[in-house]
């Protein structure tokens, strides 16, 4: 190994860093991607609209009225109007959903037999419609139950369902999303910055220095990566103070297995970027490639918005293919399970991790010409 001119190569990296600014977007970058996502992103559904059409007029109705009434997951507006123009107001996008109570209502419940509320709900975002039945399900049934309560009806058969949630108790969206944009963030900016590295030196023409020196293929690569790893290292405190202290995410796992995998994630994003940016030739290509190879895998198959284990065919194969969905798993582990290196998946995942950068990495070196064409 030639260490004084990786050490030159190594400063001379670190000088032009602050001399473009691009110092700058190595920890402005990821913290904005992570207090911008992290407070926009929602997957729960609070203050949705509710029509109320009480065709019934009864003591039960206004009972069932009142669950949507004095909750925080409904802005409830009761009204008289006719069927055709309620469906109107949701079509306008003036309201999510409509809840119809027949006029039998009440009679139906004293004589035990089956009575039907037609409720319409704006699927235009299923996720969001989805998630605003099950509200209106779950308030029609506490109804229904304080309501045969309050008659003395004998429940023969009921089935009563005592849930726990685990590792998310207060199913909180920070304790979700804020793991699973580490994952993004220490994806996506050593990447982009790295695929700037050897392409620009190409375009300025300064690349025929590395031709002309002593330094072979894999000392270059290193002495250029360096500067930009030990400078992304720091991103892995910082995000995980933002995680910790301003969205109060829990951290119950190993903070040495949060630290050592972020670490050899953070040089297979890396490998990433430096494996474009040996196979582009204008910067503007390198960061265009970049962007389409770990923003959308980052998004789409990390876990974070949609679990794996819920993706079949081609989409769960290509989850498996890009190095985020296994390095959120570990993230997921450290801070809201805690179960570590006990757990053999962790283990094998860290395999796949090291499998991923000695791959991106060696790929990087045989491609790198050490020649002009």
């Amino acid at each position: 190994m030639k260490w004084l001119s990786i050490k030159a190569y190594i400063l001379k990296e670190f000088i032009e860093l602050f001399r473009t600014r691009l110092i700058m977007m190595v920890y402005l970058m990821p913290s904005m991607i992570v207090l911008l996502f992290g407070y926009g992103i929602r997957m729960d559904v609070s203050h949705a609209r509710v029509l109320i059409i009480d065709n019934d007029q009864s003591k039960y109705s206004k009972e069932l009225i009142s669950k949507f009434e004095h909750s925080q997951y409904f802005n409830a507006r009761l009204t008289q109007m006719a069927e055709d123009d309620a469906l109107r107001e949701i079509k306008r996008a003036k309201t999510d959903a409509i809840i119809i109570i027949p006029s039998s209502f009440e009679k139906h419940l004293l004589h035990g037999q089956k009575s039907e509320l037609a409720v319409f709900v704006d699927a235009a975002f299923p996720t969001r419609a989805t998630t605003i039945e099950s509200y209106i399900q779950g308030a029609v049934f506490s109804a229904a139950n304080e309501a045969i309560s309050s008659i003395g009806m004998k429940q023969k058969g009921m089935i009563v369902l005592n849930t726990r949630t685990l590792f998310n108790q207060a199913m909180r969206d920070e304790d979700a999303i804020i793991p699973g944009l580490i994952g993004l963030v220490l994806l996506v900016a050593p990447a982009i910055l790295t695929a700037l590295l050897i392409v620009r030196e190409k375009e300025k023409g300064t690349i025929f220095n590395f031709y002309a020196s002593p330094l072979s293929k894999g000392e270059f690569l290193l002495a250029k990566l360096l500067p930009v790893f030990l400078l992304h290292s720091i991103n892995i405190f910082i995000l995980l103070l933002w995680a910790l202290y301003l969205f109060e995410v829990p951290f119950r796992g190993s903070f040495m297995l949060y630290w050592l995998s972020s670490e050899l994630y953070i040089m297979i994003s890396l490998s990433i970027g430096m494996l474009i940016s040996v196979i582009t030739k204008k910067q503007i290509v390198a960061v265009v490639l970049t962007v389409t190879v770990t923003i959308l895998p980052g998004f789409l198959y990390s876990g974070m918005l949609m679990p794996i284990s819920s993706m079949q065919g081609e989409s769960y194969i290509e989850a498996h293919m890009f190095p985020v969905m296994y390095y959120n798993h570990i993230l997921y582990d450290t801070f809201l399970i805690g179960q570590g290196l006990d757990s053999s998946k962790i283990i094998l995942y860290l395999a796949i991790l090291v499998g991923f950068l000695l791959l991106f990495f060696t790929s990087g070196v045989l491609l790198l010409k050490k020649e002009m064409k």
